[in-house]
């Protein structure tokens, strides 16, 4: 058990994430980085299916991250939190949970590859957290490996500003060393597993290449501060704690992304890594304080990141653990944390215990009897608290800023086997929820099937196997459906009465409402133009329900219906007979006579797809993309005759794409696919939605 009044030097803590494109190296790079920091005294390999960090069966029989795993390691007397990230699109939510909490990022690119399309997102997912990154450009020993291409593409492809720190000495089979540019000297691997290495002199042959590169990082480097400026135009030179500084300052400030290289399967430049890591990526001190709101009055709290401060932490992922039950991931930004102790969900208002502070190692823990201000840890006998929740201390409320994860794409619908089968389906997937925001689950009111939606076939695919592997549910699976949606293109307005005398006490609700378009993505949203009493202020909230209601359930074929704006006008009421029933029925006609008037149109998600593959097998690729309804935004060629094919297809079009783009390609060709917009779907699809509704 570790003790919580250990010392504390936050400077000398780091909490980073790495994340890449899948297949970058992820994973087989965090391996390497328990082994070098002596957390893990063998390396597990991915392809062996034994890798510390893919630990659930789905990802080693996949050679896949899935699931984001934190562990803790140290580097001489600096601590690092690590959180080993997904690739894959389906499961960008882990990214995205995951930056929001870190203070710092190591992006991996292959150097063969480059930057490739989930690249990109977790690069803007960084941006938007303002989260300062290094870049390891990974699999120098690959054939094809191109450092200086891979840089120009993150210039040219992600808008960043580069600063090599070190440059590879070969590549591919011949990749045995780096020129460290910020000491001026050679480091070579001199054993073949790349664990031993001996620093040389820059040899002659690279002399030039070296003197080139050094000049353009002191270039760069004397950007940060005016007496840098001064002293290199006069010396020509910096030192080496002075250029340390520099860079570390345009790091923090977001001006500069400093660059290295290696092969984390051959373990070269793994070290160097981790010295950047500690050199250049902040600390809790350097992040500064963390702001937030009080729920009570709105107004801001800033809370610094120290212990003395009152608490607050952000709940970032919560897992269900088959030892310890609900396991729940904190970034503590302030104060103590004590097992035992009871703490506010700020977010539901709910108090909660503290039964267990754990220190997590991938899927392994162990106890701790505290943490503090800059911990990540995981909290056992939380009930309430939900991925996004602020816990904060009793008496000094404070709401952080939440998560906003992206809606569910693809749908399918499950039915158990058995009966036992149905008793456990609804917690399973209630456990699933908790634990993924972008899993969904609800019961179809009219089939009353159960309907799970996620962000892509693989994401609903790993959700069926684990409710059989984990909780023992078996169930069949219907074909995977598009999340469509319902919208408008005109402005109309409609009324809507309700009336029924049955003797005693009758219904009376009457409402004019006025329904217009908003631009995509801005969602729906209602308010009220009623004057002179027409309608009492009671029976407005009953309008905004019965129109929500109808939104959710769909207008012209049963999709939930977006990005309208309505306007309640004018009505009329009985001082007797009307009740908020009728207003919210009232309501209901009205808006879909509204929605009908309004030029109704169905909207469908389009996919940002990026293919690759030979020379040979373009021409039937972008014809078979074509012939999906795909619209082809660009072509270009990268290394050894292969094309990559960038194209805007509708997600109905692309199920079954990656058999089809085997057989095209006769497996050489790969794709990948990230959720791009919502647009509206042609006449004739849309006339085949309105009949399939109509036939159920």
């Amino acid at each position: 058990m570790v003790n919580v009044e250990r010392d504390v030097v936050l400077d000398k803590l780091r909490n980073i994430g790495i994340a890449a494109h899948i297949d970058a190296g992820k994973t087989t790079l965090t391996e390497r980085i328990l082994f070098f920091t002596g957390k893990s005294h063998k390396i597990g390999e991915v392809h062996d299916g034994n890798a510390t960090m893919d630990w659930m069966v789905q990802e080693q029989e996949r050679g896949i991250t899935i699931t984001s795993a934190a562990t803790t390691c140290f580097w001489g007397d600096n601590n690092i939190n690590i959180i080993d990230t997904p690739g894959h699109v389906d499961f960008t939510v882990e990214v995205e949970r995951s930056l929001r909490v870190l203070d710092g990022m190591v992006a991996v690119f292959c150097s063969v590859g480059g930057v490739q399309p989930q690249s990109e997102t977790v690069w803007r997912q960084a941006e938007k957290y303002e989260v300062p990154r290094i870049c390891f450009i990974n699999k120098m020993d690959r054939v094809g490996a191109d450092y200086d291409r891979v840089v120009q593409m993150m210039v040219d492809n992600l808008h960043a500003r580069p600063v090599m720190l070190n440059y590879p000495i070969g590549s591919e089979d011949q990749f045995h060393g780096l020129i460290d540019l910020v000491k001026n000297e050679e480091v070579h691997f001199v054993d073949e597993a790349g664990t031993r290495s001996e620093v040389r002199p820059i040899a002659p042959e690279r002399a030039a290449k070296a003197a080139e590169l050094r000049e353009k990082l002191l270039e760069i480097a004397s950007e940060a501060d005016d007496w840098l400026i001064e002293k290199y135009l006069e010396t020509g030179d910096l030192s080496v704690s002075e250029i340390t500084a520099a860079i570390r300052k345009l790091t923090l400030e977001g001006k500069r992304v400093p660059v290295l290289c290696g092969s984390a399967f051959k373990n070269k430049g793994v070290q160097q890594l981790l010295d950047a890591v500690v050199s250049f990526l902040p600390s809790p001190l350097d992040v500064g304080a963390v702001s937030g709101t009080d729920p009570k009055t709105g107004d801001e709290i800033k809370l610094n990141p120290s212990p003395e401060e009152p608490f607050a932490a952000l709940a970032f992922k919560v897992q269900t653990d088959p030892f310890v039950g609900k396991l729940t991931y904190l970034r503590i930004y302030s104060g103590k944390l004590l097992p035992g102790s009871y703490v506010l969900n700020s977010t539901k208002d709910k108090r909660e215990r503290i039964g267990r502070i754990m220190q997590m190692h991938a899927n392994s823990r162990s106890d701790l009897d505290g943490a503090t201000a800059g911990d990540i840890v995981g909290a056992i006998g939380l009930k309430y608290t939900k991925t996004g929740d602020t816990l904060c201390n009793e008496d000094k409320a404070i709401v952080l800023e939440n998560i906003v994860f992206p809606e569910p794409v693809i749908f399918v619908a499950i039915e158990p086997k058995t009966k036992s089968d149905s008793d456990r389906l609804s917690s399973s997937l209630e456990k699933l929820s908790d634990e993924d925001p972008t899993f969904q689950y609800r019961t179809d009111q009219e089939t009353s099937q159960t309907i799970i939606s996620g962000m892509g076939e693989l994401h609903l695919e790993i959700i069926c196997d684990r409710l059989m592997r984990e909780f023992n549910v078996q169930s069949n699976v219907g074909k995977p459906q598009v999340a469509y949606r319902e919208s408008i293109k005109d402005p109309a307005k409609a009324e809507g009465k309700f009336i029924r005398q049955t003797g005693g006490r009758g219904q009376y609700g009457h409402c004019i409402l006025e329904i217009a378009p908003v631009a995509r993505g801005e969602g729906s949203s209602f308010e009220s133009k009623v004057v002179g009493g027409r309608i009492p202020k009671e029976y407005i909230p009953s309008i905004e329900k019965g129109i929500k209601e109808a939104f959710a359930t769909g207008i012209m074929a049963g999709y939930p219906v977006v990005d309208v704006k309505v306007a309640v006008l004018d009505g009329s009421f009985h001082p007797v007979d009307s009740s908020d029933i009728a207003f919210q029925i009232a309501a209901s006609y009205a808006v879909k006579d509204a929605f009908r008037a309004g030029s109704p149109v169905i909207l469908e998600p389009i996919m940002d797809v990026e293919v690759e593959v030979p020379e040979v097998n373009m021409g039937d690729t972008i014809a078979d993309l074509s012939g999906r309804r795909g619209k082809i935004e660009k072509i270009e060629a990268t290394k050894n005759n292969i094309q990559l094919i960038k194209a805007l297809v509708p997600l109905s079009e692309m199920f079954g794409y990656s058999t089809a783009l085997r057989s095209l390609t006769q497996g050489r060709g790969i794709y990948s696919m990230q959720f791009f917009m919502y647009s509206e779907v042609p006449k004739l699809i849309f006339d085949a939605l309105i009949a399939d509704r109509s036939k159920s």
